[in-house]
């Protein structure tokens, strides 16, 4: 990656309003794009942080705003802009004590505790692609419920951000960087979080285990926050990887040659793969710290497989009344398996771990997990820790739950495999023509006429998540033992196919094949 280029094309390009590959678009985690493809510049920052400074009054936020980044090389200066803007605005800004890197689920807690005690409530900004290659640039927002903002809320930033884009930006206030910084307050968020995550997990058994803990960043936000963790609860952590570096160029590629910091990757996860040994336990998250993944003597856990063992253990350990499990649809159907043998009701979102935000809040949820390696669970007294994907916490839980078990979590996880049924799971990205897409989003439980899935009667054809009855953008089928769901990706002409089976290899591929005829089917 030529940093120079990368830097300055976001302050030189120009965005074309009128193009729509240029405009602002919110995914299920904020607007990314790169500057080397004119998506991500500052002219977007500028406008996404005025439509944020214009709006969020009317998303019920009246009081602070909590400004953080991570450590890729275009969210430094996309914080630089926003904060200008933010500032111009008289909006109250806290930022990263020494202007340092910031984890998304800080923010989220950061959120959370201030609302607690105070009627003008905060918001958050995140400058983070998350795991995504170097070169990337996102924005993220989060509203006064902590997490990830929901599609009302992402629709009518896009949409005032993208007027002010098609009038050159006209209605955009702004400060010079040393004026924003003097009104800026700063904050301990790594502090803030080391003090109150020992009311959500149990520091004090880890630390008596002696567990050997290895730790990798990734080269992200986390880093302090497990150096300060390791010290203030005297845990046997080590941070493998300390290097900070926007180029990433200590980062092994991942499966299709590109750098990318995905944690649940065993490609990218190389490096804390080969010291594996030297551990009873080892943790990666990406750059933002928003997904684990955990590392056994015995190699990288499945992202499903961890969800599965952390959900058993979370259920067996904490009381909450009640509480429900959530996952999205494309989740293994482990966790159902699970939750019904520990007598707690599944609630099945579309994906976005946006659709968990609302129960974690009101404590009727007490775990929210996607099968992409995010999570997160209440406090051990009900109340919510963080409203948004925490890898730091899933960490965290995967020691307590080897400090308190006496077995990692793989372990666990083979044992409620032998219990309740061994999944194997699979997911494919398959071209499809633009006007299939389309289709495929549209289709109703009444156009699929099959009665049959892989020799299996067909129980459920949904297009609609049963949890919450929002729209799953797609189509998934269910049996007794298997399922698949198809849904376009958002900026690919692609179908995301996923499959899962309890009978084995051969049946998953079965239920593949008998997948894409029923597709092909469906949408001729």
């Amino acid at each position: 990656m030529d940093l120079v280029q990368l830097l300055t094309l976001y302050y030189e390009e120009i965005p074309d309003p009128q193009d729509p590959l240029k405009r602002v678009a919110f995914g299920t985690s904020g607007h990314r794009g790169s500057s080397l493809k004119g998506t991500f510049t500052e002219a977007h920052v500028l406008a996404i942080a005025q439509a944020i400074a214009d709006l969020r009054a009317s998303f019920g936020a009246t009081g602070p705003l909590f400004l953080a980044k991570d450590t890729h090389a275009l969210s430094t200066p996309a914080w630089a802009t926003a904060l200008e803007v933010f500032a111009a605005n008289g909006v109250e800004v806290f930022v990263e004590v020494g202007e340092g890197y910031t984890p998304t689920p800080l923010v989220s807690l950061a959120i959370l505790e201030h609302n607690a005690r105070h009627t003008a409530k905060a918001d958050g900004v995140l400058l983070t692609p998350s795991h995504n290659p170097p070169e990337d640039g996102g924005f993220k927002y989060n509203p006064p419920t902590g997490g990830p903002a929901d599609t009302r809320l992402t629709k009518a930033i896009e949409a005032r951000a993208n007027a002010l884009l098609a009038e050159g930006l006209k209605g955009v206030k702004r400060i010079p960087l040393k004026a924003a910084k003097e009104r800026a307050k700063p904050f301990d968020f790594a502090g803030l979080y080391v003090e109150k995550v020992k009311e959500a997990v149990d520091l004090e058994a880890i630390r008596a285990s002696g567990l050997r803990i290895g730790v990798d960043p990734l080269g992200g936000a986390s880093l302090q926050v497990w150096e300060r963790l390791a010290e203030a609860y005297r845990l046997n952590l080590e941070v493998v990887n300390p290097t900070l570096d926007p180029t990433f160029r200590f980062m092994p590629p991942d499966h299709d040659g590109k750098i990318r910091m995905d944690c649940s990757s065993p490609y990218a996860m190389a490096g804390l793969l080969a010291l594996k040994e030297r551990f009873d336990l080892a943790i990666g998250n990406d750059p933002d710290a928003d997904r684990h993944g955990i590392v056994t003597p015995r190699g990288l856990m499945n992202p499903n497989h961890y969800l599965a063992a952390a959900v058993h253990h979370l259920y067996t350990t904490r009381t909450w009344p009640g509480a429900k499990v959530g996952k999205t649809a494309v989740t293994s159907a482990l966790l159902d398996r699970v939750a019904q043998a520990l007598g707690r009701e599944v609630y099945e979102t579309p994906v976005g771990f946006k659709y968990f935000v609302e129960g974690l809040l009101a404590g009727w949820l007490g775990f929210g997990g996607e099968e992409s390696a995010g999570a997160s669970f209440l406090r051990f007294d009900g109340r919510p820790f963080s409203t948004d994907k925490d890898g730091i916490l899933l960490g965290l839980l995967a020691a307590e739950l080897q400090a308190k078990r006496g077995e990692a979590p793989d372990l666990l996880y083979e044992a409620l495999a032998e219990a309740l049924g061994r999944p194997f799971y699979a997911r494919k990205d398959l071209p499809i023509a633009p006007a299939a897409k389309a289709r495929l989003a549209q289709l109703s439980p009444e156009e699929i006429q099959e009665k049959e899935l892989a020799g299996e009667p067909i129980l459920q054809v949904l297009t609609r998540a049963p949890g919450n009855g929002e729209p799953l953008g797609g189509l998934k089928v269910v049996t007794q033992n298997a399922w698949f769901a198809v849904r376009p990706s958002g900026t690919e002409d692609v179908a995301k196919v996923y499959a899962e089976s309890f009978k084995g290899e051969e049946h998953l591929e079965e239920v593949l094949r008998s997948a894409l005829r029923l597709m092909e089917r469906a949408l001729s």
